[in-house]
């Protein structure tokens, strides 16, 4: 963070890579024994707090095993109705339970949906190059992948499940939904 110039209000995790706490005043330590990953239980804080939407820089990209868990915290806010994005090298993650993400009109690059419940039903796709009317997709099979951006006002929706959306990281601008 210190490289990127940013100062946290809040840090938190176990500091098991880190070798020692870091000197900030607000620190929580985490046990290096728990459920949850420093990420969930920074977002658990987070949401204590009453924050709402959340921004993952910086996790991706090394450890798969903890970057599938990232997606997996994506899929817990957007269940307890919370926006949570995840940045990487040149895309960003989302999550929605339940409800609608709107980009207004890019005429190139891919957007992708992927089931993060067993089954997300009442899909649809709307203003992209492939279409859905509420689809059924499911966790096992990747329908969703590299659909594209026409140019037109698009929509995802999930009526009945959570996705995962994967699109472009310069459509950033877009988050808002």
């Amino acid at each position: 963070m210190e490289q990127a110039q940013i100062t946290a209000d809040l840090v938190i995790g176990n500091f098991d890579t880190l070798g020692g706490v870091p000197n900030h005043p607000k620190v929580i330590t985490l046990s290096s024994e728990t459920d949850d990953t420093d990420t969930l239980a920074a977002v658990k804080e987070g949401m204590k707090m009453g924050y709402d939407t959340f921004c993952f820089h910086a996790c991706t990209g090394g450890r798969i095993e903890h970057t599938l868990a990232n997606i997996q915290t994506l899929a817990y806010l957007a269940q307890y109705g919370k926006r949570g994005f995840l940045f990487a090298k040149d895309n960003i993650l989302t999550a929605i339970t339940n409800n609608t993400v709107a980009f207004p009109p890019h005429d190139k690059g891919f957007v992708s949906v992927f089931a993060l419940s067993d089954q997300a039903k009442g899909v649809c796709l709307k203003g992209l190059k492939y279409e859905l009317h509420e689809a059924v997709v499911t966790s096992s099979f990747p329908i969703g992948v590299s659909n594209e951006f026409i140019g037109k006002s698009s929509t995802v929706t999930v009526g009945n499940g959570t996705l995962l959306i994967v699109f472009p990281k310069q459509y950033k601008e877009d988050l808002l939904f």
